[in-house]
């Protein structure tokens, strides 16, 4: 079994941010069939930041404790900012990932960077319109 630093455990056990947002600004959603996880975020945006950062993560401990702390890192922070998130810097938040769970550090920040270009799209096709 592997071992996970006290910052996995914590997000694991209580994770942050879980659930749907109602008619949200975007959402990514980022699988891994080999291993079975499966993470959709969803954001609300405001003025170029993210107002709210939700997510449903379908997946082991780590998968879960990753989209916890990658909906932490992006809370209140420009789409720019957010977009450099990433899965080294999502792993060393958690203070370290075990080798083979080091995918599901991938898995949450091309999640929550698909909900970014999914708003932007939508937002981009909007101004079309108009």
């Amino acid at each position: 079994m592997p071992i996970y630093s006290d910052k996995v455990m914590d997000h694991f056990m209580h994770p942050r941010n879980v659930g749907e947002i109602e008619n949200p600004d975007g959402v990514g959603e980022e699988g891994n069939p080999v291993c079975g996880d499966m993470m959709t975020f969803y954001i609300k945006v405001k003025d170029n930041r993210l107002e709210d950062v939700k997510f449903k993560t379908f997946g082991c401990g780590a998968a879960i404790a990753v989209s916890s702390m990658v909906s932490e890192m992006a809370m209140g922070k420009t789409l720019e900012e957010a977009l450099k998130i990433t899965p080294a810097a999502v792993a060393a938040q958690l203070e370290g990932l075990p080798k083979n769970k080091y995918h599901c550090s991938n898995l949450g920040a091309q999640a929550l960077h698909k909900a970014i270009e999914d708003y932007r799209s939508k937002k981009t096709q909007g101004e079309k319109k108009s």
